[in-house]
């Protein structure tokens, strides 16, 4: 029988973030997956902010601008013509080192991380599926079985289920997965052509309750149209072809297609998953929830699952925090998760609204007003804040606590520049760290040596006090990078009392 540390089935992008962070920090993985290979097809175009502030520490983030590219617009069309543009560009100046919206669509995602994890050794076992496991006293026994129906047994201490929204996973482990199916069908369609709409920015046709949008891929009139039909064509997804959908793109978005290079329907649910752990089991991605793809969250929440999960699956394994950490996954993410689905219910509820009213609202009044209020600092904020992932938080999870200025536990650490750097620079290695913004005092200095922390001391300037930060507080980060403890009278005192109401060695 052989053994790993972490079993991760799926190698779509939570799993292959998984697989890549753990083995990064010294944790041995297996990761299978029963496609051939990675897809090449993509329904996820959009990495957002905060990923790209996470990919950083992976040394990912710089691939990933480079082989996409940002979104510097969004323009709307009604009837044929267009109606408005609202200038995105570095729409998040000031809040991140990653102020835009960035396309990089999911094939070309997965390669570059199997490409990374390949570098790094791990190979994913493809062709390989999971047939069935069990709990075995302090881990889980699995059987795989490959394509040619040879069977192995493997022992693991956890099992990660990033297996999708048919999760197999999910399924052995007895996990309800509530929620429903719109009636749309979704399509995509990577296109070749001619138009306004394919000028590198995003385009949104708002004519019908249906949607379309155009995302350009690039020089040369390369694209991809995403949809919904609701009507009679819902019925038959599987028999869908481009030819059954594209008048509406050349009507109302002027397209010409030159060529069509894929074509592919799906539908999409909104369903939860109620737990996220169950024994040494775990669901990440879309294994625990799927919904909308308004806004661009659904690759963005996996990846963000992943790495949650990965360092605390670290520290159990490395035997520096008890298996009761792991219970901080289900209750950091499942939260999220859950209000992630309500919000992109509805917006994609605003989109595809039928009727005289909504018609009017989407034709009449939206072209109008959405320029004016992007145009508004305050709105342009809590637009990018909502949608980059900027805004998330775990301050009510039990692992996370005291506040700093208005900085409380479990919040993102606001991002400061300075001149020659700021302060998300990456560790060598995924792990705890101190901040202080002044002056950090010798015994908070000792602590941090004594416990093998990185001290980090940034001098105190206006941008600090913006950001809500306070003068000379320390900020213990975890190694996610979101604050675990605040402390605005810091004493070694408050941070031996943080490690031991968790458990945790440093």
């Amino acid at each position: 029988m052989s053994q790993t540390q972490v079993l991760i089935v799926g190698a779509g992008p939570s799993g292959l973030v998984l697989a890549l962070w753990l083995n990064r920090i010294g944790v041995d993985v297996r990761i299978v997956d029963t496609t051939q290979g990675p897809g090449t097809t993509s329904r996820a175009l959009v990495v957002q902010a905060r990923t790209l502030e996470l990919y950083r520490q992976l040394d990912l983030a710089t691939p990933v601008i480079e082989q996409g590219y940002p979104i510097g617009a969004f323009n709307i069309w009604t009837e044929g013509e267009h109606r408005a543009r609202i200038e995105l560009g570095a729409i998040g100046a000031g809040l991140t080192p990653y102020p835009f919206l960035q396309i990089f669509p999911q094939d070309r995602h997965e390669r570059l991380l199997v490409a990374r994890l390949e570098a790094a050794g791990v190979r994913v076992e493809r062709e390989c599926a999971l047939e069935h496991f069990e709990e075995d006293g302090d881990g889980i026994v699995a059987q795989l079985r490959d394509v040619r129906g040879n069977t192995e047994r493997v022992e693991a201490r956890y099992i990660a289920g990033c297996d999708g929204a048919r999760s197999t996973v999910r399924k052995l482990i007895g996990v309800d997965f509530p929620g429903g199916t719109y009636r749309q069908v979704f399509y995509v369609a990577d296109i070749e052509g001619e138009s306004p709409a394919l000028n590198g920015e995003l385009n949104l046709d708002l004519d019908e309750a249906d949607l379309l949008a155009v995302f350009a891929m690039g020089p040369g009139g390369h694209g991809r149209l995403v949809g919904t039909v609701r009507d009679e064509r819902a019925g038959h997804a599987d028999t869908l072809q481009f030819s059954d959908v594209s008048q509406r793109a050349i009507d109302n978005l002027l397209i010409s297609v030159h060529k069509l290079n894929w074509f592919s329907t799906y539908h999409v649910h909104h369903r939860v998953a109620e737990h996220f752990r169950r024994g040494h089991a775990f669901l990440v991605g879309d294994a625990g929830h799927i919904h909308s793809p308004a806004g661009g969250q659904g690759m963005n929440t996996g990846i963000g699952d992943a790495i949650n999960l990965a360092w605390k699956l670290a520290a159990v394994l490395q035997g520096r925090a008890p298996d009761l950490l792991l219970d901080s996954y289900e209750a950091e993410r499942l939260p999220f998760a859950r209000r992630l689905v309500e919000t992109t219910d509805r917006v994609f509820g605003f989109l595809s609204a039928n009727g005289p009213v909504a018609e009017i609202v989407r034709t009449g009044l939206a072209p109008r007003l959405m320029p004016l209020l992007a145009k508004l600092p305050v709105t342009r904020e809590y637009l990018f804040r909502t949608i980059s992932q900027t805004v998330l938080h775990y301050r009510h999870a039990p692992l996370n606590s005291g506040t700093a200025g208005r900085i409380r536990g479990g919040d993102r650490l606001p991002w400061i520049a300075y001149e020659g750097g700021d302060n998300f620079a990456p560790l060598p290695l995924p792990a705890w760290q101190m901040h202080v913004y002044g002056h950090a005092k010798p015994d908070i200095q000792a602590w941090c040596d004594a416990h093998r922390v990185l001290l980090r001391s940034y001098p105190w300037n206006e941008r600090c006090a913006h950001a809500g930060l306070a003068h000379d507080a320390v900020y213990l980060l975890r190694p996610d990078t979101y604050v675990g403890l605040a402390a605005g009278s810091p004493s070694v005192h408050v941070l031996d009392a943080y490690l031991r109401d968790n458990a945790l060695t440093l």
